[in-house]
């Protein structure tokens, strides 16, 4: 769904798309057996969002908001896979102000950054995060890997 019409200059539905599939099939999921909405929003309407969910009144690059919970217990270790039969892994939301504002400080093409947010979302959906040490680095060695598969260089370099 987009919200904000400045999202169409980088296609954001087919961007979405591509890095979903690529954050799925690197972790050997079938990218067609799942589902996942995207909201391509402006800052106000994700701070709203961080507000209304997080507790935090402030506008945010990406959101994210799991059908389940999948987190791991154990720092570093790996979500269990989702399950079917309900192939709704959850919802992510964009805000075009911020990562815009973050591309353009980083040098870096909207696109890509916004394709790297988008994988993050989707690894958020699938149970990683990374408010441990041991599970941010294995949630940020996987988005390396994944934007790597599609080209995209280290965000974290």
């Amino acid at each position: 769904m987009i919200e904000d019409a400045r999202w169409q200059a980088v296609d954001l539905p087919l961007l979405a798309e591509r890095a979903a599939a690529a954050a799925l099939a690197h972790l050997h999921l079938d990218p067609e057996g799942w589902e996942i909405a995207v909201l391509g929003c402006d800052d106000a309407r994700i701070a709203t969002l961080n507000s209304d969910f997080r507790g935090k009144p402030a506008a945010t690059n990406v959101l994210s908001w799991p059908s389940q919970e999948r987190a791991a217990s154990a720092d570093g270790d790996r979500p269990d896979p989702p399950q079917g039969p309900d192939p709704e892994l959850g919802d992510i939301a964009l805000a075009y102000d911020t990562c815009a504002a973050e591309a353009r400080d980083r040098g870096k093409p909207l696109d890509d950054h916004a394709t790297h947010l988008v994988v993050h979302g989707v690894l958020h959906l699938l149970g990683f995060d990374h408010d441990r040490d041991g599970d941010a680095a294995l949630m940020e060695r996987l988005e390396t890997e994944i934007l790597g598969k599609l080209g995209l260089d280290d965000p974290y370099r």
